[in-house]
């Protein structure tokens, strides 16, 4: 699956080959983004289109192919379908000819298992209605609104995308702030924002982006420099912020820099709880001290990049972590949100980058397996601040004060 934006809803569409899947999702979207054709198995990869919802906002739809397919290729497309059930915010499962197959149940299972929204849409009614009977009944057992589509009739999509909006988790849609309970009216906070060789040319990254926004939403004040800006800046100019945000791996000179009394986070660490299983990552940090020599590290980014010579994922946290802990350790990298190659319990530890691209749901889904294993986990920022020694500060805005925080440790 490829990624999507942040704070983007996912709506997949789901069932059994020729229900017109294709032909639903592009009436929603109301242009021809999916093939549609009488033969059975059009669609192979899942097909994606950002689309605007009056109420609900950006949207993207996914049109999967059918869970029915057959042979090798189509055991592969069944597989990317499933997959896609991951890492969207509500499904719709279509059918039509008032029949629910033994595919429909094992979707609806998987549906149920990973605690997703669906609705059910009967599809192609002007050729045989939905049954009153039957939608009760269906209704009843699953608990889901089921409701009578034809593709040429208007006012059916209407009434689908009156019962998506009703259907759409309240997280998928209604976003936290991510600073709004550390700041008030006219607060100064101060972004400390490096430009080396993995800043993108002529543009900041999507956490600096995404910061500035909820600061200004907050109706907060961002001041924005570069690190070697730091510290004229802190003695000439008198102005004492609410809160320090720096990008995680120059967390050990800001904290020299910035005074005590100031609180100090990162942009990592500011994503892990805005969107992370950040309770989870705050219990899992401190076993980077427990890893042994021969131990596996899981390393999740989120999208996929070029590897840089200074590559903070690649190449500097793993070298940070084996100095730190002076072990012989092997790190295995996933990008994207694809499947893992080695079974998860063969890890000590897994490290979740920050996500900026990915849903929260996405992210909870990824850690899941590794959850359920009870193999910790930790976000980069997490792992930065702990290998270089300011663990404690950098968490301490969410956690408490900077010296009665995490005891624990």
């Amino acid at each position: 699956m490829a990624k999507g934006k942040e704070s983007t809803i996912h709506i997949g569409i789901f069932g059994i080959r020729n229900q017109g899947k294709s032909s639903l999702i592009n009436k929603i979207a109301g242009q021809e983004i999916a093939i549609v054709s009488e033969h059975p198995g059009t669609t192979t990869d899942p097909v994606k289109k950002s689309i605007e919802i009056p109420g609900l906002g950006p949207v993207v739809l996914i049109d999967t192919a059918g869970a029915d397919d057959t042979g090798e290729v189509g055991l592969k497309r069944i597989n990317k379908s499933i997959e896609a059930i991951k890492h969207v915010d509500l499904a719709i499962l279509v059918i039509s000819g008032n029949q629910i197959s033994k595919t429909d149940i094992f979707l609806i299972d998987l549906f149920i298992q990973n605690d997703l929204n669906f609705l059910i849409a009967h599809n192609k009614s002007d050729l045989i209605p939905l049954d009153k009977d039957f939608a009760l009944k269906t209704e009843k057992e699953y608990g889901v609104d089921v409701v009578a589509v034809t593709c040429t009739h208007e006012s059916d999509i209407s009434n689908l995308i009156a019962k998506i909006r009703l259907n759409i988790p309240e997280s998928a849609w209604k976003k936290n702030s991510m600073i709004g309970d550390l700041v008030s009216y006219g607060d100064i906070v101060l972004l400390i924002t490096p430009i080396d060789i993995e800043a993108p040319e002529g543009r900041l990254i999507l956490p600096q982006v995404q910061s500035i926004r909820d600061i200004l939403d907050n109706d907060a004040v961002a001041i924005v420099l570069k690190e070697r800006e730091l510290d004229t800046f802190l003695k000439t100019t008198g102005i004492k912020p609410k809160l320090v945000i720096t990008d995680s791996q120059i967390l050990l000179k800001a904290a020299a820099s910035v005074p005590d009394d100031i609180p100090l986070t990162g942009f990592s660490i500011l994503l892990a709880r805005y969107k992370g299983d950040f309770e989870a990552y705050l219990q899992g940090t401190p076993k980077i001290s427990e890893l042994k020599s021969g131990d596996k590290i899981l390393m999740l980014e989120s999208c996929t990049h070029l590897v840089s010579c200074d590559d903070i994922g690649r190449v500097k946290l793993p070298r940070w972590i084996s100095n730190f802990t002076g072990k012989d350790l092997h790190f295995d990298f996933v990008a994207g949100l694809d499947k893992l190659q080695t079974p998860i319990e063969e890890y000590a530890l897994v490290i979740q980058c920050g996500g900026c691209v990915v849903t929260k749901k996405q992210i909870m889904n990824r850690l899941s397996p590794a959850k359920k294993a009870d193999i910790p986990i930790t976000n980069y920022g997490m792992a930065i601040a702990y290998v270089q020694g300011v663990y404690k500060r950098a968490i301490a805005p969410f956690t408490g004060s900077i010296i009665d925080s995490l005891d624990y440790l």
